[in-house]
């Protein structure tokens, strides 16, 4: 008889892409999950994975169990979160990725009521800047800023991010203050690299608009933006949860141009496997009372648009 937790762990394996990785998501030792493939292999009397020193792969076999695999370890998992649902908890394991910044600034704050809220749930939060792949890296949804490009995900949205082009008084004084769009095109910029192109993507009287600058400085981290405005490097294009701060205290100022940088969200993106499960809802429900509409970072005072740049000699 086959068992449900070989199942999970053949398709945790083929989800990683290796023994070693799938131990680690599943708190395992590498010599535990070795044996529950080999116990289902066993039973089913197939190969179902290539191994060898440098490469993991799945057999033809391996193939054609996947699928149905998965689809039994999700029924039994979301059959478990609903009886959950029912008794009034939620309970199990939940992994999430969400970008440096907005995890450090909001989202920890946001999340540690839920926690406490629901102690059977075991959280683990990876922050990094690089869009994660979440169906194969085995994360059950991400915390996204900007468009979700990938059909195969179903993107939530939690609260609205207004953006601006920023820079510091220094650099205003030294540069000047921008007025035009053909005007920006002459200032070096600092641009996100994740993005993968250095433009600012604006909206004018006419239309959209694209905004190549010369590059001073590309990065894939919005903290580093932000101090890179700060120091005088060049102009920033950043959302409010990140130049907030900077811009009440006068370290930033915003540039005004007629033009408004395009509409972002953030959003709780998670794999397209029906509906979403108990545990995702309820933390969907909750980040986005906590976050609040406007978001509690366009709540504290100056906004982007709040304020214009005191005029300089350009």
């Amino acid at each position: 008889m086959l068992k449900l937790d070989a199942l999970a762990t053949f398709v945790q394996v083929a989800e990683a892409g290796s023994i070693s990785e799938a131990a680690r998501r599943q708190r395992l030792a590498k010599s535990v999950v070795s044996e529950r493939l080999s116990e289902l292999e066993r039973g089913l009397g197939a190969v179902l994975l290539h191994r060898s020193a440098r490469k993991l792969s799945l057999t033809e076999d391996g193939v054609a169990f996947l699928e149905r695999a998965a689809r039994i370890v999700r029924d039994v998992e979301e059959a478990a979160a609903e009886l959950a649902e029912r008794r009034g908890s939620l309970t199990g394991p939940l992994r999430l990725s969400a970008p440096v910044t907005f995890g450090r600034m909001h989202l920890g704050p946001a999340l540690y009521p839920f926690l406490a809220a629901h102690p059977g749930i075991a959280l683990a939060l990876e922050l990094d800047d690089r869009r994660v792949d979440i169906a194969a890296e085995g994360y059950d949804a991400a915390i996204r800023h900007g468009p979700v490009e990938d059909s195969r995900l179903v993107a939530l949205r939690l609260a609205t991010s207004r953006r601006c082009l920023v820079a510091s008084p220094d650099y205003l004084a030294r540069c000047g203050t921008p007025r035009s769009i053909a005007e920006l095109e002459g200032h070096g910029g600092i641009f996100y690299a994740h993005r993968g192109v250095a433009d600012w993507r604006l909206i004018g009287a006419d239309g959209p608009v694209l905004v190549r600058a010369r590059v001073a400085l590309s990065v894939n981290n919005g903290d580093i933006m932000r101090d890179a405005a700060v120091a005088g490097l060049g102009i920033a294009l950043l959302p409010s949860f990140i130049a907030g701060a900077a811009l009440r205290t006068g370290a930033l100022m915003p540039i005004h141009l007629g033009a408004e940088p395009e509409p972002e969200y953030v959003v709780l993106a998670h794999a397209e496997r029906g509906r979403s499960s108990a545990k995702l809802r309820a933390l969907v429900a909750h980040l986005r009372r906590a976050f609040g509409d406007p978001p509690v970072w366009d709540r504290d005072g100056i906004s982007p648009d709040a304020a214009s740049p005191t005029p300089r000699p350009g």
